[in-house]
């Protein structure tokens, strides 16, 4: 290692022996900080937070160079499709990037941030984490994430761990529908006029097949919505023509490593080796995976599968109006 540090330009020697020999910042200024002891060859305040920054910088910009270069047509322009197909951001929007800390919502804010930069008008955005009960690993592994990614996190807490801990039924509801209600109080606070959740394609299959397995009904997750709760907001899913796997390919190629699903009951089923647990959307993954063994476009076909109803086809349906039979007009139809 000596000889990385014999360049006369030291940032530069110090920049070149740090990308090329440590894995993650942690581990590079634990060396670093040896290495200037052992060595007496500089002063280490002098360097190590310039040097650290410039650093930074320089990931986050690659990091955002892979999303409009290496992965433009799997991630950039689906996503962009999707915000054009459904026509999700208008001019003058104030939208709140909802950020749980995981792949999804990490990437939907580095493609939000990329398309106010390049897109043709302007909306504004918020970077919103609700901190529902995380433990001091996840926090700070959100927070770290945020400043490699550049995102200027909005954050706030509540006690929505706490709350659905002690919930036996369907706790994992109960927490979706409490975040959501304090996502969209915040957001209205802020001035915003929509919340933007990070599901992507593969939620969007998963939850057609769970409605009709689970729930006995044909719904899927639309990429908009207006709220009921809060009048004048709506919510949006940015990222829902994007695959899971491309995001996934995204996140090992830029060797990011989010927190997962964080909540206390998961936490309380790993301390008790109850490791084997299934929620039923991991249930339809795995059906899923079988299903594509057999036809790759096995995905696909359910979604085109819910673009393309014949309500002539159908025996009932319900819209805001009632419920309807195909018996109502069938009398009717053949005279």
């Amino acid at each position: 290692m000596q000889d990385i540090f014999q360049k006369q330009n030291t940032n530069e020697a110090l920049k070149y022996g740090l990308y090329r020999h440590f894995p993650t910042y942690e581990k590079i200024f634990r060396n670093l900080v040896s290495f200037y002891i052992e060595n007496d060859c500089f002063q280490i305040h002098v360097h190590v937070k310039c040097i650290s920054e410039e650093i930074n910088m320089d990931r986050t910009k690659q990091i955002e160079q892979s999303i409009i270069k290496k992965y433009r047509k799997n991630i950039w322009r689906k996503f962009v499709k999707g915000v054009q197909t459904y026509d999700l951001i208008q001019p003058g929007d104030k939208i709140a990037v909802c950020i749980s800390g995981g792949k999804d919502s990490m990437l939907m804010a580095k493609l939000l941030q990329e398309l106010k930069r390049h897109g043709k008008f302007d909306f504004g955005l918020v970077f919103l984490s609700m901190d529902p009960g995380y433990n001091e690993k996840n926090r700070e592994r959100i927070e770290e994430n945020a400043k490699i990614l550049g995102i200027p996190l909005e954050r706030f807490e509540s006690d929505i761990f706490q709350v659905v801990t002690h919930i036996e039924k369907s706790p994992c509801y109960l927490c979706a529908r409490m975040r959501r209600g304090f996502l969209y109080a915040k957001a209205k606070e802020l001035g915003c006029n929509k919340i933007a959740l990070g599901h992507h394609f593969d939620d969007v299959i998963e939850t057609i097949l769970m409605g009709m397995f689970y729930g006995s009904q044909i719904q899927t997750m639309m990429p908009k919505l207006h709220s009921t709760n809060f009048e004048g907001m709506e919510l949006i899913r940015p990222m829902y023509l994007i695959e899971e796997k491309d995001i996934i390919q995204w996140m090992t190629y830029n060797n990011l490593k989010f927190i997962q699903c964080a909540c206390r009951f998961t936490e309380d089923m790993e301390e008790r080796g109850e490791v084997e647990h299934t929620s039923k959307r991991e249930e339809m993954k795995n059906l899923l995976k079988y299903l594509e063994a057999m036809n790759p476009n096995v995905k696909k076909n359910v979604f085109k599968s819910v673009e393309n109803v014949n309500l002539a086809t159908i025996i009932a349906y319900s819209d805001e109006v009632g419920k309807h039979h195909f018996l109502d007009t069938y009398n009717q139809e053949g005279e």
